[in-house]
């Protein structure tokens, strides 16, 4: 007998957890797409917030000016994340896309979930260089 075996966080084989005594709900098996759609759409927030972020950075560098000391390398860095993170944001959309009980898609989306979990700790990286490097508020000139 072949057992299946998803890989993802979850029970793949439909068992629930038993309530404790006097909890009354009706058992059900974990919705595999439910739980991935939401998984993905939280991944997707988190990713605008941290687009929003890099925006900023790169609007408070580009104010600053060519004299700021870092200005290359985080115009460079700023860019590569934003770009990234558009990336990121679509191959989520992909993911959220596909029905996860489709035994076929199996494969590609764990490619997916594993270059887009990839990119993210490139993303993270790159943020790390990013706060090293320091963006300051424009500095006033009068």
């Amino acid at each position: 007998m072949a057992t299946e075996r998803l890989e993802m966080n979850g029970d793949a084989d439909g068992e629930t957890e038993v309530p404790s005594p006097g909890v009354r709900y009706r058992q059900r098996p974990i919705n595999m797409n439910h739980y991935a759609n939401k998984k993905s759409a939280a991944e997707s927030m988190l990713d605008v917030a941290l687009l929003m972020a890099n925006a900023a950075q790169l609007k408070a560098v580009l104010e600053q000016g060519p004299d700021f000391t870092f200005y290359i390398p985080l115009i460079v860095l700023l860019s590569i994340s934003l770009s990234l993170q558009i990336i990121v944001g679509i191959l989520l959309i992909f993911i959220v896309k596909w029905n996860l009980n489709d035994q076929s898609m199996h494969y590609k989306l764990n490619i997916l979930e594993n270059l887009t979990t990839a990119l993210v700790f490139i993303i993270v990286v790159i943020n790390v260089f990013i706060t090293a490097f320091g963006v300051q508020g424009p500095v006033s000139r009068g």
